[in-house]
């Protein structure tokens, strides 16, 4: 007769669990905390990680190279959505109607106004 020896020499394995994915990255946004003019340098940093200093000086170094970026400021003013504001931000005129064109702007085409 033959013996079988038992499994209890065998090296267990044990399943390792996967490596976590990428970190969800916020949405591009306005910030409503981190603003100087209409927060998108601060919207910018919290998307890219990028310092909102770094941006603001590249935004003047644009201006004075050819004023592009007084341009590029503005649309990304419009065309981004601002982010949730702060516990004591209040809204002001300004920002008021930057929403209201971004409304406008960002609505389907075919789809009427508000009255």
């Amino acid at each position: 007769m033959t013996s079988i020896p038992p499994y209890q020499d065998r090296p267990t394995t044990q399943a390792t669990p996967p490596p976590p994915g990428p970190a969800a990255r916020p949405e591009l946004r306005r910030s409503g905390t981190d603003k100087m003019l209409g927060g998108v340098c601060g919207g910018l940093a919290e998307y890219s990680g990028i310092d909102p200093l770094l941006w603001r000086v590249g935004f003047v170094g644009l201006t004075v190279a050819g004023g592009a970026g007084v341009l590029v400021y503005l649309l990304l003013w419009v065309l981004m959505p601002s982010g949730p504001a702060g516990p004591d931000d209040r809204t002001n005129v300004l920002d008021e109607w930057v929403g209201r064109l971004h409304e406008k702007v960002s609505r389907p085409r075919g789809t009427p106004g508000r009255p």
